[in-house]
């Protein structure tokens, strides 16, 4: 079976603790400044992209909170809990994306769990909008995007991002128990173990979703350069496959690269890369394999794309929460560092692309790591679920001298 990797030259899968000279120096008083607290279960933080400077805070039962820069806006954005499921560990309101245009359409989307019946679980994307007359309330009315059967309640993925292309692209998970029992992250047939990318702009396209488990709902067009499109042996919607679950993903807003953090099966926990040139259609490899090393490989065949980083389970975390390329102006020298931690050790690491990904450790916590952020200034955040808050990394005595604002990027 082959497997390749996501640049010309040899990329250094790293492990945690090892390469630590190849990555980022962060200044010496970098630290988490605790911005929010009071929240219930906080999956997710994110921006409009309004120019209002707040952010937007999932809560996992089905809530969306607003922190004004001063504190949290007592009414709820959006509280649709009435209609999520949030019963099980894994399941709830678990994503939010705000349309590129948000400014003058007011739309956003979310992903989340329901149940439709007994015995039955589905993920739902759907477009809401801000209300008329309030910025900090929205519109209750709803537009059924995407349906996706589950096969069981984890392993939803549930992040949301609009690429840089204009398009939605959605993280599914294999549809949940362990060693993804049904072949889903492999089977092109199916939606789940995927990125998938469409667009929330165009209208239905006659004769897309005929593959069976291809969708519940198609309210949305198709990109025509996704990478299967009119393949009789695949669904559309497909951008990525060989997903275990992509809990967490983002780009970087700078060069484009999608990062995507997938939580592994026993042993190894990944990230896996794309560039921002990709035409999509990359195999991640799962269940063929997990991170780097053969998990069931019956039936499988390449080419795979390797994770650029990888780490044990062994060295105490056990579920790898996607972060971010650090983009921001109030932390020099920093550009370009992914941050990314693990939700069971609240380690977090950083890691740059210097002659080959490798990561340090920078701080081992106390947090239950849910979730990475990202302001309008490319600022980071992070959450923690159990303590229900939010924090912001701050170098308080450095200031911006990275090239950021001039675009000179030779530094990086």
């Amino acid at each position: 079976m082959q497997r390749w990797l996501p640049f010309l030259g040899l990329v250094l899968i790293a492990f945690v603790g090892g390469g630590g000279s190849a990555a980022a120096a962060p200044p010496d008083d970098l630290v988490l400044t605790e911005l929010i607290t009071g929240l219930v279960r906080p999956v997710a933080v994110r921006h409009a992209g309004d120019g209002s400077g707040r952010l937007f805070i999932i809560e996992q039962a089905g809530v969306i909170r607003i922190w004004d820069g001063t504190g949290l806006i007592p009414t709820p954005f959006l509280n649709i809990s009435s209609i999520v499921d949030s019963g099980g560990n894994e399941q709830g309101l678990l994503g939010l994306a705000f349309h590129p245009n948000y400014a003058s359409n007011g739309y956003f989307y979310v992903n989340f769990t329901y149940d439709p019946g007994p015995g039955l679980d589905r993920t739902r994307i759907a477009r809401y909008s801000v209300s008329a007359g309030n910025p900090d309330v929205a519109d209750t009315s709803e537009t059924v995007l995407l349906e996706i059967e589950q096969d069981f309640s984890n392993h939803n993925g549930g992040d949301i991002h609009f690429g840089p292309d204009g398009y939605l692209y959605i993280g599914m998970g294999d549809g949940g128990s362990g060693g993804d029992p049904n072949n889903r992250a492999q089977d092109r047939t199916q939606l789940l173990g995927k990125m998938l990318r469409i667009d929330v702009d165009g209208a239905a396209r006659s004769g897309r979703g005929v593959i069976t488990g291809c969708g519940l709902q198609a309210n949305y067009d198709i990109p025509v350069d996704n990478p299967f499109v009119d393949d009789g042996n695949a669904c559309d919607e497909i951008w990525a496959y060989g997903m275990r679950n992509p809990w967490r993903f983002s780009f970087d807003r700078i060069t484009g690269a999608l990062f995507i953090g997938d939580v592994g099966q026993e042993l190894w926990e990944e990230i896996d890369f794309q560039l921002a040139a990709s035409s999509g259609g990359e195999n991640y490899g799962w269940r063929c394999y997990e991170g780097t090393h053969e998990y069931n490989t019956s039936g499988c065949s390449g080419p795979f794309v390797d994770p650029i980083l990888e780490y044990s389970q062994a060295s105490g975390g056990c579920s790898v929460t996607g972060g971010y390329s650090y983009r921001g102006h109030g932390i020099a020298g920093f550009g370009g560092t992914y941050i990314y931690g693990d939700y069971c050790s609240g380690k977090i690491w950083f890691a740059l692309p210097a002659g080959g990904w490798s990561s340090v450790l920078w701080l081992d916590t106390s947090l239950g790591i849910s979730t990475f952020g990202e302001d309008e200034d490319g600022e980071i955040y992070i959450a923690d679920l159990f303590g229900g808050t939010v924090s912001r990394f701050e170098s308080p005595s450095t200031i911006f001298v990275d090239g950021f604002e001039s675009g000179d990027t030779s530094g990086w």
